[in-house]
C-alpha cells in the first residue's frame, strides 16, 4: 500500500464527503433523495477506499466489516452533531446574533464533538485489535485519520472566522 494510492484515493473521496455533511447553510439546495443517493455514494466510495488500502485476509475482513460498518454508523452521529453545530453558527452570522453565550456554548460543543470522536476511536480500537493484528489496526486508523482531517480541513477553510 502506497501512500500515493491513499492520498489519491483520499482526494477523490474528498469532495463527495465533504457534500455529505456540510449543512444546508454552506451548501446549494438540493432535493432530499439526491443528497441521500449522494451520501450512500460515498459511504460505498470510502470502503472502495479502505478495502483498497487494508489487504485483509478472508479471515481479517469477516471480523473487520461489521465494526467497521457500526463505526461508520457512530461517525455519521458525529458528523450530524458537527453539521447541526455548522447550522446554527450559520444562522448566527448570518442573523448578525452571535453573542457572548451563544460563542460560549459553540465552543462547548465543538469540544464536547471532539471529545466523543476521540472516545468513538478509544471504544472501537480495541474492537478492531480483537479482530485484525496491530499493524493494521494501526494502518485502518490512519486511513480513517487522513480522510477526517482532510473533510475536518476542508470544512474549516469554508467557515468564516467569528468576528
Amino acid at each position: 500500500m502506497g501512500t500515493n494510492v491513499v492520498k489519491t484515493a483520499t482526494s477523490i473521496v474528498l469532495a463527495a464527503v465533504l457534500l455529505a455533511i456540510v449543512p444546508a447553510s454552506f451548501a446549494q439546495d438540493a432535493a432530499a433523495d439526491n443528497m441521500q443517493i449522494l451520501r450512500e455514494k460515498i459511504r460505498a466510495d470510502k470502503k472502495l477506499l479502505v478495502a483498497a488500502n487494508m489487504d485483509l485476509t478472508d479471515s481479517e475482513a469477516k471480523g473487520f466489516w461489521p465494526i467497521y460498518d457500526a463505526y461508520q454508523k457512530d461517525l455519521q452521529k458525529i458528523n450530524h452533531q458537527i453539521e447541526n453545530l455548522l447550522e446554527s453558527y450559520a444562522a448566527d452570522l448570518e442573523g448578525k446574533s452571535l453573542t457572548d453565550a451563544k460563542a460560549k456554548r459553540l465552543i462547548a460543543e465543538s469540544v464536547a464533538i471532539e471529545q466523543e470522536e476521540a472516545k468513538l476511536k478509544s471504544t472501537f480500537a480495541p474492537k478492531l485489535s480483537k479482530v485484525l493484528p496491530p499493524k493494521k489496526v494501526a494502518r485502518y486508523l490512519q486511513i480513517e485519520s487522513k480522510i477526517r482531517a482532510v473533510v475536518k480541513y476542508d470544512l474549516a477553510t469554508g467557515v468564516p472566522l467569528v468576528e
